[in-house]
């Protein structure tokens, strides 16, 4: 019996360790869901293997974690573009959301996890409805995912009553308990949606289980001006008079900052997600990253939703990352391409408290690793790996995917899932969300 279930050969390896060490013809050894070694692809030439991946001199690094998306909203892909964010929501996305149900957030979920996993991303954090469905759709694409059915003051559309929204979560945490794939979170929208009594129920059973609690956080202007109205904080010192803010807390956005706000957050070492084309997309503003990050705190990267995106390709959300804030400081040293590739992949896991388990290559992390195809004119001549990464790369040349020890895309081919028969189910549902008068 051959010692080695999958080795990936000739290429780059990107490690993301703490020392961000590369190896030139490097390989990386895959033995059932964990990486067992990397090094020089020298020192496997003795050795068997069930499945040989050939990198044909490309790069082999972590694949992407994407650490803020509302998955099944594929479903509103370019449905209400180019509207203030409270009028997209409340006029045109909650209203599409009514029409949710179990299935239709199944098969938009599963075509979320063909586009990512097309585009390099093995883990992603969602925050929706009919979060079991998430799970299961994550389950049959073979992807990393944290889920965590979203939390508010009014009716849900799965749930209904809050106090059946705690029991919806418990039956989650219930069912997912040690799955290998997916994770439960306790994920409250957000300050202006949800009461105290809701936030502080929410931290309590994540302390219970030990699992991360997610929220959106001062996104616009108008939810801090609104925020400070009612509590005389912002949402950042509303959470922490609350006792929300925790090691667990990932906070998703965080667009509107003060200096005391960034020392909070600090201080209690929450974890940021940042949605950078949301954000440009919804005019939201820019987040403070470069602040953020030279206070010490961990942040991840998101696409958020495709109603808001309007994709959720990695690669370009960590090129917008780069440039964004370069041009929003006047200043091209930050956010520099080391900075932004750790972002969008150990720092991501760091930030979904998955750091331990995935986000880099090390030998007994699971195998959650892709091959980058570098045999493009784009990415021609190759001097710096991590530069073209962020700068040049697309999801599109992505060419091997594998998550938890399993080859989930090869040659730009799904191995998980019917992506033909997703595409044209999700057609038939855009259809009748169409046709929806509320919509």
């Amino acid at each position: 019996m051959p010692l080695i279930d999958i080795l990936i050969v000739n290429g780059t390896v990107l490690t993301m360790d703490p020392e961000d060490t590369q190896i030139q013809d490097g390989a990386v050894a895959v033995v059932g869901d964990r990486i067992s070694a990397v090094g020089k692809r020298t020192v496997f030439s003795n050795q068997q293997a069930s499945r040989v991946i050939d990198a044909r001199g490309g790069i082999i690094m972590p694949g992407l974690v994407n650490t803020h998306t509302h998955a099944a909203m594929t479903c509103f892909r370019g449905l209400a573009d180019d509207l203030p964010l409270m009028r997209w929501l409340n006029d045109h996305i909650f209203p599409a959301e009514a029409t949710l149900d179990e299935h239709k957030v199944h098969m938009g979920t599963l075509l979320a996890c063909a586009e990512m996993i097309l585009s390099g991303t093995t883990c992603f954090c969602d925050m929706y409805l009919f979060e079991d469905a998430v799970a299961r759709a994550a389950r049959q694409a073979h992807m990393r995912a944290v889920v965590g059915e979203v939390l508010y003051d009014f009716p849900s559309p799965n749930y209904g009553p809050i106090e059946k929204g705690f029991a919806y979560t418990e039956r989650l945490i219930e069912r997912w308990h040690d799955d290998p794939l997916v994770t439960v979170a306790v994920e409250p929208h957000s300050p202006y949606l949800c009461a105290p009594y809701l936030l502080q129920k929410a931290l309590a059973i994540t302390r219970r289980h030990g699992l991360p609690l997610i929220v959106h956080v001062s996104e616009t202007r108008n939810e801090v001006s609104d925020i400070r109205a009612k509590t005389g904080k912002t949402p950042v010192g509303y959470l922490a008079d609350l006792g929300i803010l925790a090691p667990n807390l990932l906070a998703c956005h965080c667009v509107v900052l003060s200096d005391e706000d960034v020392e909070l957050l600090a201080a209690f070492d929450v974890k940021v997600a940042h949605c950078p084309e949301s954000n440009m997309k919804l005019a939201s503003g820019i987040a403070p990253v470069p602040r953020i990050l030279a206070a010490g705190i961990c942040v991840g990267l998101g696409t958020d939703g495709c109603a808001s995106n309007n994709n959720l390709d990695m690669f370009q959300e960590m090129d917008t990352a780069a440039k964004l804030h370069k041009v929003n400081l006047l200043d091209p040293t930050v956010m520099d391409s080391r900075t932004v590739l750790r972002m969008g992949t150990i720092e991501g896991a760091r930030a979904l408290g998955l750091g331990d388990k995935t986000g880099s290559i090390e030998p007994g992390k699971l195998a959650d690793i892709i091959v980058v195809d570098t045999r493009k004119p784009h990415l021609t001549p190759l001097y710096r790996p991590t530069s073209h990464l962020v700068y040049a790369a697309k999801g599109s040349d992505v060419a091997a995917v594998v998550i938890n020890g399993k080859v989930v895309m090869e040659d730009r081919r799904v191995l998980t899932l019917d992506l033909a028969g997703i595409m044209e189910e999700v057609n038939a549902m855009a259809a009748e969300i169409r046709s929806h008068r509320a919509v």
